[in-house]
């Protein structure tokens, strides 16, 4: 029998604690807890939608068809004919041309740029109008036997398209072979407001519908059998995929609006993560269990929410305990995962991570609270803040550290306090603050001088912020003027070096986030303060058009003066609500390490 060596070719590691070097599958032996052990991927067990970018009219008994980066989406209410077609890149939505009939509830199946629209109500009446896209212009073609609406269908083809189910007939099903429509077998319960998926028109799925039903049926080409149900009944919900992995999502059921969604696996329904927005009527598509969009819909109001599904398994990250600083504070900070510096925290104090503990060295001339932290920890900025005690006294102050001292250079043009900061040494950017209550203020440091450049769109303290420079960074959250006071927001806004850009909200509106350090398009936002009640452990990752939530912190904090590493390492350190020298380190993925027992 091979060795363990032969094997995989290399001998078992001998190594006191868990072995930071192993690779996935490796086995090493802990000598401090005489164990063997080994490390693998931490994925979900459950999938979860990510908040995209919204359709640019708001409608409801819209459709579509396509995949998650690649869809057509047409139809619908704001007026009860609209015509309006949009087609979505896996970032933003684009007008392009119209239907020929604008309508609402039906079919919409196939590809971007190969699609099919069947059927619907244009405002006075049932209709029975069969158009085609082709990547440009809508086609009419022969229409389907049985005008009618609140239909559904397979959703993969354009060329080969099941329809079922709606007003009047409730039970119909036709089949569509590139030119003409067949009328075929019924479905075993009639119904409408349907949801459907399938490949073609010889494979295809039908769920959900109202009279309120949780029925689920499969078609086989030639009859319709009933399988197993949906947990939830619901009708006018959203459905994609094919009939051995499809996905239901949102609905309307017992006077509420539904979030709920299902995986099919061809034999069972398990509900997994909720939609965002609980919404009815949305338009949907998508390839599979693991490839879905939602878009619009009605809550009540009608609504143009995109959220793309990310299937159970994929990989997430993690925080982790690291290594305590040594006083407790709300520390400014900059640098990486394993080599940073903090520093003020209403003190002068400085302390140096070398990716194992915490060393004291040399103080800021001018001791701060509340200031901004800006490039690494041989080479970085300390701006603003508050010099203790209180009252409050703005400072305009910034220092340079050069990985042993600390250098008063020149000032900001406005002192204030609570800003956000993004950049190098060398190239920095400055934003936000509270030189009274709140600004909008933004400064670009050249290396030598600040300089005041365009406004954010939206005042503000208290933000998180990133960038690799001073042309390209983000800020989102903070805390924002109101009607009485102040408001914690969830606002974000992109730079791209001359104006800011208002751009998807944070899922969870906090003031003094912590943020990952490095590029733009993608970063951290973690913990800080929700307001009252309290505050947030919640994190969430900015993939460059939307935030999605992941894994939580350890401890709920506020964190400040942190585009610290990256979104896949980063580290936050300390703070004051709750007093804590605690750090904690962000890995994405991140792995779990199991013990191999008898």
């Amino acid at each position: 029998m091979a060795s363990y060596k032969e094997s995989v070719g290399t001998a078992v590691v001998n190594y006191a604690g868990n072995y930071p070097g192993a690779v996935d599958g490796e086995l090493w032996y802990d000598s401090t807890n005489k164990d063997f052990k080994y490390q693998y991927p931490n994925v979900t067990s459950a999938g979860s939608w990510r908040t995209g970018n919204s359709l640019n009219t708001a409608r409801s008994q819209i459709t579509g068809a396509g995949s998650k980066a690649a869809t057509i989406a047409f139809g619908g209410i704001p007026t009860s004919n609209d015509a309006l077609t949009e087609s979505y890149n896996g970032t933003s939505w684009t007008e392009v041309n119209d239907l020929n009939t604008g309508r609402r509830s039906y079919v919409g199946a196939g590809t971007q740029s190969a699609a099919i629209n069947v059927a619907g109500y244009d405002g006075s009446s049932d209709v029975s109008n069969t158009e085609l896209w082709n990547g440009t212009n809508w086609t009419e073609v022969n229409n389907c036997n049985t005008a009618r609406r609140t239909i559904a269908g397979s959703k993969q083809s354009s060329t080969s398209t099941l329809i079922f189910g709606g007003i009047p007939s409730k039970n119909e099903t036709e089949l569509w072979n590139g030119t003409n429509w067949t009328e075929v077998n019924n479905l075993n319960t009639g119904r409408q407001q349907v949801s459907g998926a399938g490949a073609s028109n010889t494979s295809a799925l039908c769920f959900g519908g109202e009279p309120q039903t949780a029925a689920t049926e499969s078609w086989n080409g030639t009859n319709w059998t009933e399988v197993n149900d949906l947990n939830t009944a619901r009708y006018n919900g959203g459905g994609t995929g094919i009939i051995d992995s499809a996905l239901a999502f949102g609905g309307y059921a017992s006077s509420a609006y539904k979030a709920q969604t299902e995986v099919w696996n061809g034999t069972n329904w398990t509900e997994e993560g909720d939609l965002s927005t609980a919404r009815a009527a949305l338009g949907s598509s998508g390839l599979s269990n693991t490839d879905a969009l939602a878009f619009g819909g009605d809550t009540g109001s009608m609504q143009s929410a995109t959220e793309e599904w990310t299937a159970a398994g994929a990989a997430v990250g993690a925080w982790a305990t690291g290594a305590s600083i040594n006083t407790a504070r709300l520390a400014t900070a900059a640098g990486t995962q394993t080599a940073l510096v903090i520093t003020a925290g209403a003190s002068a104090l400085t302390e140096l991570y070398n990716g194992t503990s915490f060393s004291e060295v040399n103080d800021l001339n001018a001791a701060r609270q509340l200031a901004t932290g800006i490039g690494l920890s041989t080479a970085s900025l300390c701006a603003g803040g508050d010099p203790p005690p209180s009252p409050v006294q703005n400072s305009a102050a910034t220092e340079s550290w050069n990985g042993t001292n600390w250098t008063e250079v020149n000032d900001l043009n406005d002192a204030r306090r609570q800003m956000a900061g993004a950049g190098t040494q060398t190239s920095g950017l400055a934003m936000g603050g509270d030189p009274a209550d709140f600004t909008a203020n933004t400064e670009l440091w050249n290396g030598t001088n600040w300089t005041e450049v365009n406004n954010l769109n939206t005042a503000r303290n208290a933000m998180m912020g990133t960038g690799a420079d001073n042309t390209a960074a983000i800020t989102a959250g903070g805390y924002s003027p109101a009607p009485t006071g102040g408001a914690t927001n969830a606002n974000t806004e992109i730079w791209n070096g001359t104006n800011w850009t208002e751009v998807n909200d944070l899922n969870q509106g906090r003031h003094f986030p912590g943020s990952s350090g490095g590029v733009y398009t993608s970063a951290l936002a973690f913990g800080g303060s929700k307001g009252p009640p309290g505050l947030a452990a919640n994190t969430e990752d900015w993939n460059g058009s939307s935030w999605a939530e992941t894994s939580d912190m350890n401890i709920a904090r506020i964190n400040y003066g942190s585009p610290n590493g990256t979104a896949t390492a980063a580290i936050t350190a300390g703070s004051s609500n709750p007093s804590t020298t605690a750090t904690e380190e962000w890995n994405s993925p991140s792995n779990v390490v199991k013990t191999l027992t008898d």
